[in-house]
């Protein structure tokens, strides 16, 4: 059983190969392409690539392709693609406007030019259908609430991998196999021993923190958009309503405009005068004197420290604090920054281990920290690929 799963951005096409005839899926090949203006070309191009290489030998090898799709309205969890998804899709295209338009164009492509393989969506929010309501409510009118103005939750695939690792390597075999099949039964795997709390904290591009309770979300940074939460590359992250109105008139710009500057202007590019985006140039620049990016990173760093600490207090304590993604996974000074001064909640570092890891599995808690804290590379891809196999075993 081959599964190609396929990450589609505004102007790329990247993709991995995985092999899932047995349980231990091996990936076969893996490619990209950026700059990308032409989604059918770089589609063929993507199927010669894995001829070439001997991935496959045809197309009709493959078993199916899977999406890590954001977000459709009415729709959640790991599905077919059809035309009825597609459209439930674009009518949350303004929600993930950065998102949803290029996955769609390139799914339409995808089935025109394999019109024998199935198609299949896993979901950004279907890692948190099963969290508590309070958690997923904003205090809207009802009739807001009616048409989808909640807390969604995003990074699913990232979050789920991390509550189920976490949990293979904390030795709690029962919680980990209620993350694995969290989308067969509902999250209704039993779990033995106590509860296993995981503050989930995916830091790149895009950032989120989730809270895990025994492999199952309680909630997400992100909200109803991939434009909430903490700051990100470009956009600002969480703001309250009547800014927007606010700059509008101010500025005397249009609500398209302040939705263009907050997504391409905002974030950390925002916070650091225009400099930059990129966490690495922030630091570097800040090491030589720069206040504006040192105040970028002071912000992120903050709201890091805020959504942890709400959740600890949700969860009441936790038993690890798990670092992924670009910035969570190679970057030891946020994370000693985000992680300093909590000795008296049982969160202490060990310098040395933090500073040597980068991008590799490892435990950077210090002995006598009561909490685990660790780096886990994500692997949404393999996500995909592991639900894209049970729904089809499924049917």
């Amino acid at each position: 059983m081959k599964i190609l799963v396929a990450n589609l951005g505004s102007t790329s096409l990247k993709w991995r190969l995985f092999d899932c005839a047995n349980s231990a899926e091996r990936l076969v090949h893996k490619g990209g392409f950026d700059r990308v203006t032409e989604y059918a070309k770089a589609i063929e191009d993507c199927l010669g690539q894995l001829r070439d290489s001997g991935a496959i030998a045809t197309e009709r090898e493959l078993s199916a392709v899977g999406f890590k799709t954001i977000i459709a309205k009415g729709v959640t969890g790991c599905v077919r693609l059809d035309e009825s998804v597609l459209g439930a899709m674009e009518a949350y295209s303004g929600l993930a406007p950065a998102h949803n338009p290029p996955y769609i164009t390139g799914i339409r492509l995808f089935a025109k030019r394999m019109p024998g393989v199935p198609l299949i969506a896993l979901f950004e929010t279907a890692f948190y259908q099963f969290a508590p309501e309070p958690m997923m409510r904003y205090a809207v009118p009802e009739r807001w609430h009616d048409i989808g103005v909640r807390r969604w939750g995003f990074h699913g695939a990232s979050h789920k991998f991390i509550a189920e690792r976490s949990a293979q390597l904390l030795g709690r075999d029962d919680v980990a196999r209620r993350a694995a099949n969290l989308y067969l039964d509902d999250g209704k795997s039993p779990v033995s021993g106590p509860d296993l709390r995981v503050i989930s904290c995916h830091l790149g591009g895009t950032s989120s923190i989730a809270s895990v309770r025994n492999g199952v979300a309680n909630g997400n940074s992100l909200g109803m958009s991939p434009q909430s939460g903490l700051p990100h590359n470009n956009r600002v992250g969480d703001l309250d309503p009547e800014a927007v109105p606010y700059a509008v008139k101010a500025l005397g710009i249009t609500i398209e405009e302040a939705q263009r500057q907050l997504s391409q202007e905002g974030g950390l590019k925002g916070l650091s005068g225009g400099l930059s985006n990129d966490v690495r140039d922030l630091q570097e620049a800040a090491a030589q004197g720069n206040a504006r990016a040192q105040l970028a990173i002071d912000v992120f760093v903050s709201e890091a420290r805020r959504w942890i600490g709400g959740y600890f207090f949700q969860l009441n304590g936790a038993d690890a604090i798990v670092f992924t993604a670009g910035i969570g996974e190679n970057c030891a000074e946020l994370r000693e920054a985000i992680c300093s001064n909590l000795d008296q909640l049982g969160i202490v570092l060990d310098r040395d281990k933090n500073n040597a890891t980068r991008a590799t599995e490892a435990a950077i808690s210090a002995a006598n920290s009561r909490v685990k804290v660790l780096v886990i590379p994500t692997n949404e891809e393999l996500v995909v690929a592991r639900e894209v196999k049970r729904v089809l075993q499924r049917n």
